[in-house]
């Protein structure tokens, strides 16, 4: 995710607690859906597209972070 700002994260997850709160949210949904899909894990199609939702928020969300701390 955001390869372009591979050094920025690392910073900010070792300066910026919200960020890695984010960061780390993102990445337990995306290993939750997929386990999800893979039926590892049970869900419904609703539940799964639920998460997804909520993982493109943080993503958002993350960028965002990253844009402004990319510009100070």
């Amino acid at each position: 995710m955001f390869p372009e700002y591979r050094e920025l994260i690392s910073q900010l997850k070792t300066t910026d607690a919200h960020f890695t709160r984010l960061f780390d949210k993102h990445n337990a949904l995306d290993h939750q859906i997929k386990r999800m899909e893979s039926h590892e894990e049970p869900g419904t199609p609703v539940e799964i597209e639920q998460l997804k939702k909520e993982k493109l928020h943080l993503k958002d969300e993350l960028y965002t972070i990253l844009r402004k701390a990319s510009q100070a």
